[in-house]
């Protein structure tokens, strides 16, 4: 099958997972590990998802400059001019600017996904066709798209898209309806228990997965209308952008850059706005909970991972080794045991908040 060469795909991969401590550091985040135990890591599942419909040249990795190594060893197909390094981490908006602008002078004609690296998603045709139905939407429309999940309990660690309905939509409508792509409304900020209910009963209510698509043009469009300063901070670089000059025109001017999201610098300001409800389960890989979610699971709810185990009178767990380590358990429910290195952690599973706090104080030793 021949790709189409206007289409491009922006891989996040600079994030630092700091929930999944002691597998994920600083060093050697999240997404450059097989958490699933699948045998890929999480960067790779997303980028052969991602080649099913975009040309692998056209897929750009945004990371940070110490993991560009780590890039270019577990994706050996991609080429160094692919892997943009941010010299400072400034959130979601300035990379993503960047990425369009280089893109867009490459392609004027470019229609591109943004897309974490750390996600899992379950059914990659599903999520092939959506992405299909985003790229045909967006050439033909001046239209900034987002794919939003379908909730499937009120979740407070995620934002919210509200979509407008014609009367009360169901979700399961929503998922058949002919033309499903829907105007969003508002997004809505990560909500308290009682909102996230509210949210769930009025039915026109998905996650924000972070998963944005439109044409060069628009985002561009949209950039120098709202974020003008931004818009020419990096325009300034223009004619360095795909030549050699373009790295030291990138760390001298990047770290000027708004700190922002691409949401409150732009999805939150602008009002051509649609969202296509997925018909893929997707998962954020949050934190341990969640992965336990995902993992297969013996009779009594335990998930193992790269470990061998003996267990008696234990529910509930993730068990996380290296090397197939033999692990005993006896009598622990709920509890994430993780054996890394010099590190092992057994955490109440219902305690997985403060994991980022036992980090930080375990950073300080």
């Amino acid at each position: 099958m021949t790709m189409n060469k206007n289409y491009y795909a922006i891989l996040m991969a600079g994030g630092v997972g700091s929930r999944f401590w002691p597998v994920s550091t600083t060093d050697f985040p999240k997404q450059f590990h097989d958490m699933l135990g699948s045998g890929e890591t999480l960067i790779q599942k997303t980028f052969s998802r991602l080649s099913k419909l975009i040309p692998a040249e056209n897929i750009l990795i945004l990371t940070n400059e110490k993991y560009n190594d780590l890039v270019l060893e577990q994706l050996p197909m991609v080429k160094q001019e692919q892997v943009l390094l941010e010299p400072a981490m400034r959130n979601t908006a300035p990379c993503i600017l960047y990425a369009s602008l280089k893109i867009q002078k490459q392609n004027p004609d470019a229609v591109m996904v943004v897309a974490p690296s750390d996600h899992w998603i379950e059914d990659e045709n599903a999520f092939v066709n959506n992405l299909q139905q985003c790229f045909d939407f967006c050439q033909n429309n001046d239209a900034l798209m987002t794919l939003g999940i379908h909730p499937t309990f009120p979740n407070t660690g995620f934002g919210y898209i509200e979509f407008e309905t014609q009367g009360k939509a169901e979700l399961s409508e929503a998922k058949s309806d002919v033309n499903p792509i829907k105007k969003v409304n508002q997004f809505r900020e990560k909500p308290d228990y009682e909102t996230a209910k509210h949210f769930l009963e009025q039915g026109n209510f998905l996650w924000n997965g972070g998963i944005f698509i439109w044409s060069a043009k628009s985002i561009i469009t949209a950039f120098e209308k709202f974020q003008p300063q931004m818009n020419n901070l990096f325009l300034q670089g223009i004619e360095s952008y795909n030549t050699s000059a373009e790295k030291d025109f990138i760390n001298k001017n990047y770290a000027n850059a708004e700190n922002i999201s691409i949401d409150y610098a732009v999805m939150e300001k602008a009002n051509n706005v649609f969202v296509l409800p997925a018909t893929f389960d997707w998962n954020d890989l949050g934190t341990w909970g969640q992965l336990h979610e995902k993992l297969d699971k013996d009779e009594q709810n335990n998930a193992v991972v790269n470990a061998t185990v003996i267990l008696e009178n234990a529910s509930n767990n993730i068990i996380r080794a290296e090397g197939k380590k033999l692990v005993i358990v006896d009598g622990l429910d709920d509890f994430i045991i993780v054996d890394k290195d010099d590190v092992l952690l057994i955490y109440p599973k219902g305690k997985e908040q403060d994991i980022k706090r036992i980090t930080a104080m375990a950073n300080s030793l």
